[in-house]
């Protein structure tokens, strides 16, 4: 088995005397594909993703980067990550060229290797044909691969990627996801997101935070296992007795919410949708709506959440 490329032991960090941030998390994540970092707004995402890529001191524990201890050899564990924060931090004024060079600059890249890097990471991200223009010229989601461009241009072992699909567009999200999944090919890459269907979407692994502490650590099967919704939610203009309804294989209850308005139960048999349409055509009932019901989704996320969960 490969050692990990990202080992935290026991870290901890309080910004005040009184609170702590993040408590006792342990992680290791695996040299390539995609890892999910799950959490709500100030679940302490964001101050494990800092410690990780050396913005931050923990106040305690120990954050190792290819076996380099990040406190003990910074610039050296740094040398193996790539990060993009939730607003990368571009120059409007300088070209995709110019601000790919200035960020190879920071990252110590020898002069001989720069210009190869560069034009490598370009491609990567599909914006060679941008070199020349100005980044303040670019639309959201180009801009957005140019902040994944400077994240691996220096070829990290390991990239960060806060929020990358933040404010995008359903096709530009669409591209980017694509891109994070072609990068983690051949390297680490930790995704952060406080939405569940992204990192179900692009996750093979799953590491859940909330209230500083990791509630969950496994695959994204396992993790599907608990957030598999048990209901629909229906709406048939002409809607058949209850019985009629839970007769459909699979179906384990049914609940009128209003006159057409139907919550129906099942085993977590992926194809129950398509049973009911299948039932509600022969049957003329008229389907106008089916939807998975979210809020079954949210509560298991909630049950997860609760610092009483176990790790």
């Amino acid at each position: 088995m490969e050692p990990s490329i990202v080992s935290i032991r026991k870290l901890s960090h309080r910004y005040t005397t009184s609170s702590w941030a993040i408590r006792d998390v342990n992680m290791e994540i695996a040299p390539t594909g995609i890892v999910g970092l799950l959490g709500s707004n100030g679940a302490g995402k964001s101050t494990t993703m800092n410690i990780i890529c050396g913005a931050l001191n923990q106040t305690e524990g120990d954050v190792y980067i290819n076996g380099i201890n990040t406190k003990e050899h910074p610039r050296e564990a740094k040398k193996e990550i790539g990060f993009l924060p939730q607003h990368p931090p571009l120059y409007m004024d300088l070209t995709v060229d110019e601000y790919l060079h200035y960020c190879a600059g920071l990252r110590h890249l020898p002069k001989d290797l720069m210009k190869p890097a560069i034009k490598e990471a370009k491609e990567r991200c599909g914006i060679d044909h941008f070199s020349k223009r100005l980044i303040r010229n670019l639309s959201g989601g180009y801009r957005q691969r140019v902040g994944i461009a400077q994240a691996i241009v220096h070829r990290p072992r390991l990239v960060v990627l806060d929020e990358p699909t933040n404010g995008l567009d359903p096709n530009q999200i669409l591209e980017v996801r694509s891109l994070i999944k072609d990068i983690a090919a051949d390297r680490a890459v930790i995704f952060s997101s406080h939405i569940l269907s992204e990192v179900q979407i692009l996750c093979k692994e799953i590491r859940m935070i909330e209230n500083g502490r990791i509630v969950f650590s496994d695959t994204m099967e396992t993790f599907n296992n608990y957030v598999e919704p048990h209901s629909v939610l229906v709406h048939l203009e002409n809607p058949p007795v209850e019985a009629e309804l839970a007769k459909i294989s699979g179906v384990t209850k049914v609940d009128f919410l209003t006159e057409r308005q139907i919550r129906i139960f099942f085993t977590g048999d992926q194809d129950i949708a398509e049973r009911i349409v299948v039932a509600a055509v022969h049957n003329d009932w008229r389907l106008r709506e089916i939807s998975i019901d979210k809020s079954a989704i949210d509560e298991i996320f909630k049950q997860l959440s609760h610092p009483s969960s176990k790790q």
